[in-house]
Parts: structure tokens; C-alpha cells; sequence
């Protein structure tokens, strides 16, 4: 599963890549472990918050919501993200269409 609903928005998880050449969001990637992420790669350093906040920024100008919808909720320290959109009603589909809308990828990590 790429994400999941519940009664205060979404969260998915994603594989952050910081100190890149530029910043992207690559594909949904398959995990060996059978588990799904989006990785995310970022030109920020991992200092001071500062890769999760280049995170927070990409994907919301990506998906078209404000910076204060999205918060990284899990792993502020670790590659592996948990990420939670706060989005319901109206607003809900166009979100899940844009996340679906990133591309697959085959490859496991």
C-alpha cells in the first residue's frame, strides 16, 4: 500500500536522499521487505532539520498544498520517513491522484 487514509489525512512513507544534485521526487520504489516508499532526493544537508524541511517544501509545491499541511511524523533522523498530509473532504482526491501519479518503479532497494 503507498498510503494511507484515516481520519486526520494521509501518511505514506518515503526514502529521503539528502546532499543531491538536485531535488526530485523519483518514484514509488519497492522495499525487500515487501514494504512501498517514495524516494526523494533533496540538495539539502542533514543538519538541523534542514533535509526534512527541503522534503516538507518539494512535496507540497508538488502536490499544490501549503507547507503547514504536510509535517514529517516519524524518522526525523533516519532515511526511512513517515510523512502525514493533513488533507480531507473536497481537497482528499486531488492529493491521492498526485500521489498516485508519481511514477512506478520496479526496482527493489
Amino acid at each position: 500500500m503507498r498510503y494511507r487514509q484515516d481520519k486526520d489525512g494521509l501518511t505514506f512513507q518515503v526514502r529521503l536522499t539528502p546532499n543531491a544534485s538536485k531535488d526530485v521526487i523519483e518514484a514509488w520504489r519497492a522495499a525487500s521487505d515487501g514494504s512501498v516508499h517514495l524516494a526523494v532526493r533533496v540538495r539539502a544537508v542533514p543538519e538541523k532539520g534542514k533535509a526534512n524541511a527541503a522534503l516538507v517544501a518539494l512535496l507540497a509545491k508538488q502536490l499544490g498544498l501549503p507547507k503547514r499541511d504536510l509535517d514529517v511524523i516519524r524518522g526525523a533522523t533516519s532515511r526511512l520517513k513517515t510523512v502525514r498530509i493533513a488533507v480531507e473532504g473536497a481537497a482528499l482526491q486531488p492529493v491521492t491522484a498526485l500521489l498516485e501519479g508519481f511514477a512506478d518503479e520496479c526496482s527493489t532497494d
